[in-house]
């Protein structure tokens, strides 16, 4: 088995529930020959609440659903026009600690919004040097907004990333 390798998967439109379940359970079901998977995805209009969410966190959810998360945070909208990345790796078979993929994952946002002309930078105080209670970083490239966060799965050893890209369109329920 080649382990330098990453499958990309483009997932499309797809509900949060079922893919959330799905990284859950190929989460649970590596061993040391599974290959690493980026998933590429945008979801259905869907308020993802965190461990430290509240109720009273979600406004006015009108129509949308508020599903609750094993992630860290309060609260986040995923819907269409927001390409969400979900990085699905083995950090010991990398030889990789937490801090340095992070560094990789904000220098990924920052050469990708590169090759469509968005000048971007990371936060003032980037995701890899913040303190365990920041679970996210906010960048405002202008007309597009950009999140890293951690995903801590509180159920098992693991720690996933995900990084979403929105534009001002993406995200009319903010409006």
């Amino acid at each position: 088995m080649q382990h330098n390798k990453i499958l990309i998967r483009q997932l499309g439109l797809q509900p949060y529930e079922p893919v959330s379940q799905a990284m859950h359970e190929f989460t649970d079901a590596r061993d040391e020959d599974t290959l690493d998977e980026i998933w590429l995805v945008e979801h259905h209009p869907v308020f993802t609440q965190g461990q430290a969410g509240k109720a009273e966190h979600v406004l006015v959810p009108g129509d949308i659903p508020v599903i609750q998360s094993d992630r860290g945070g309060q609260v986040t909208y995923h819907g269409p026009g927001q390409q969400v990345m979900y990085v699905l790796l083995d950090l010991k078979r990398r030889k990789l600690g937490v801090r340095e993929l992070v560094t990789l994952l904000e220098q990924t946002v920052v050469n990708t919004l590169a090759e469509y002309s968005i000048e971007s930078h990371p936060a003032p105080t980037p995701l890899a040097s913040m303190s365990a209670n920041a679970k996210s970083a906010l960048w405002d490239c202008g007309s597009v907004k950009v999140v890293l966060s951690t995903v801590w799965r509180l159920i098992s050893p693991w720690i996933s990333h995900r990084f979403c890209v929105s534009t001002p369109a993406a995200m009319p329920v903010w409006r």
